[in-house]
């Protein structure tokens, strides 16, 4: 009892530094309750995972702790534009947290200047690409000033691209423990509860603490608009950028398909610019301050644009075509309606775009690639190779060695050592290594695919949008919403009536599988339901993706799906 209250006590006082710090430094008077709750883990040393929708002040987590943390913050932030704004966003004066960001378009004496500011103190946050991470002489650098906490922006990167995006994600666990293991912190605006699991794993958290707010952003109007002719739809996406408020963003399949728009856009008197990762850095940079400072009505954009971008008044977001996954459609639609007013999301389908998005979905390190690097893994089981080390020997590139390496590693072929060393697995020859690995590419390819799958299910859907879409994310949501197209229109009403008009009152085992019950199917293995209809139940399995299961086949099929936990029940013994 007495142990209790001092721990009360202690929580109190802990509650009340962060309040004055963020309200005398930042100047925030009021922290919202998980904000504060998700510090206060953060300044008590627990690993901890924030879950919260873009806007929300994921970012005061670790700036406000920093101030009171006994050593400088490593905040792993997936692009330089990214970095500078979070930096540009920090207030001044002496008793604001200085911040440096260091990356490859430093000069040796701006590198050394950036590390003496840490050193000393004055700089309390040290901002990185993942990529830095894996060089020898910045985790050097980052042991050497004993980090306070090591926080991992975008954490989804971790699951949701991993080895397509930036594979070295992946490689962080690793890097923590090389700078000191100190307690870590990930960031996401998005992830399903399996999502949330593998996040904690890849990043080796420990008995982590878990902070998930609502993925609700009701002020947006979800819309979706099938087209059977390409013209028309480019015509209707090039109106509809035109006529509503600005300013707005884009989103294209293709580097040419943003150029094009844009320049169709700018025929009109818009100003509308192209952004994608083929442009030149400076380029890409002066259409990112332009959009920010106003200047700019519309970028259209490939999906190198907008994460984590902080501008509140974006009125509309628009989809060209089929997003590769819901993952990527609710982080980008989440970049409008920030200020909370009404905002427009419209995503503009053919169904032939499931084609392509099924061919980038599938793409992972292929057979020669794989055995390149196993072999070369193998010539050095006496004495272990870096990742550098393995790319100059193998003469690929660091993204291919990187991904190469993580889906060895996943199929446990090889294992990486807290110093980045990568060692063959005991008893695994290079072939079999090469085997392992491909079927675990092939267990990505179909989740990848099933993403499509899931996607493609969102534009045809004739429910509610918004109770598809918060459901995916495994968020229990009461249709209908009444800002979509198929609410406005009665779609959504009557998809939840049976024939005779009636409301349907669902099957009867649907009760047995409510959003977050484990379950294992009889073919797929094991998985988590997501949500749940009157008829069927959508299930994130952690081999096969995701798939939707009619419940009366579940009901007729005894052995086809079986529960292993509720939500709020201990796992069974299996």
């Amino acid at each position: 009892m007495v142990r209790n209250a001092g721990r009360e006590t202690e929580g109190r006082v802990r509650a009340g530094r962060l309040r004055r710090t963020a309200a005398d430094v930042f100047g925030w008077e009021h922290l919202l309750p998980e904000q504060l709750t998700a510090m206060e883990w953060v300044l008590g040393g627990h690993d901890t995972l924030v879950v919260m929708p873009t806007g929300s002040g994921k970012s005061a987590v670790y700036q406000v702790p920093a101030l009171l943390l006994p050593g400088p913050v490593v905040v792993v932030s997936p692009l330089l534009a990214l970095q500078r704004d979070q930096i540009a966003g920090l207030p001044e004066g002496d008793d604001a947290p200085g911040a440096v960001a260091v990356n490859s378009d430093l000069g040796a004496a701006e590198t050394e200047a950036a590390w003496e500011d840490v050193r000393s103190g004055r700089a309390r946050l040290v901002y990185l690409a993942p990529e830095q991470l894996a060089r020898d002489d910045v985790v050097e650098a980052l042991a050497g000033v004993g980090p306070a906490l090591f926080v991992v922006d975008e954490a989804q990167c971790v699951s949701s691209w991993g080895h397509d995006f930036r594979p070295d994600y992946l490689r962080l666990e690793q890097a923590a423990h090389r700078v000191g293991r100190p307690p870590v912190l990930a960031l996401t605006a998005t992830a399903a509860p399996p999502v949330r699991r593998e996040i904690t794993e890849r990043l080796g958290m420990r008995r982590p603490r878990l902070m998930v707010t609502g993925f609700d952003r009701p002020n947006i109007r979800l819309e979706v608009r099938r087209f059977l002719d390409e013209d028309e739809r480019r015509q209707a996406v090039i109106e509809r950028a035109a006529a509503e408020p600005k300013p707005g963003i884009v989103y294209a399949a293709t580097r040419k398909d943003s150029e094009r728009y844009a320049g169709e856009l700018a025929s009109l008197g818009l100003a509308a610019e192209a952004y994608h990762a083929g442009l030149r850095a400076g380029e890409r940079a002066r259409v990112h301050r332009a959009f920010l400072a106003g200047e700019t009505d519309v970028v259209v954009a490939t999906s190198a644009f907008g994460m984590g971008i902080d501008k509140e008044d974006v009125r509309y977001v628009l989809h060209t075509s089929l997003p590769g996954s819901l993952d990527a459609y609710y982080q980008e639609i989440g970049r409008c309606g920030r200020d909370g007013q009404p905002a427009l999301a419209v995503l503009h389908y053919r169904e032939r775009d499931t084609g392509m998005q099924t061919y980038f979905a599938g793409r992972t390190p292929g057979r020669t690639v794989l055995a390149r690097v196993a072999e070369a893994v193998h010539r050095h089981r006496r004495d272990p190779a870096g990742l550098e080390e393995l790319r100059e020997e193998t003469g690929l590139s660091r993204n291919r060695v990187t991904a190469a390496v993580n889906l060895l590693q996943e199929a446990g072929a090889v294992a990486a050592a807290e110093d980045g060393a990568v060692r063959p697995a005991g008893g695994v020859s290079p072939g079999r290594a090469v085997e392992r690995a491909q079927r675990a590419g092939e267990a990505h390819r179909r989740t990848d695919r099933s993403r499509v799958d899931m996607a493609r299910a969102y534009a045809e859907t004739t429910g509610c949008r918004r109770h598809f879409l918060l459901g995916y994310f495994g968020e229990a949501y009461e249709a209908p919403c009444g800002n979509c197209d198929t609410c406005e229109e009665g779609a959504a009403d009557r998809a939840d009536r049976g024939a005779s008009g009636d409301q349907r009152s669902g099957h009867p085992c649907a009760a047995a599988f409510p959003t977050g019950t484990e379950v294992r199917h009889e073919k797929w293995g094991e998985g988590t339901v997501l949500s749940e209809e009157p008829d069927r139940i959508t299930v994130l399995f952690d081999r096969a993706g995701y798939h939707t299961l009619s419940l009366e086949a579940v009901a007729d099929h005894d052995d086809l799906l079986t529960v292993l936990r509720r939500p709020g029940e201990e796992q069974q013994d299996t």
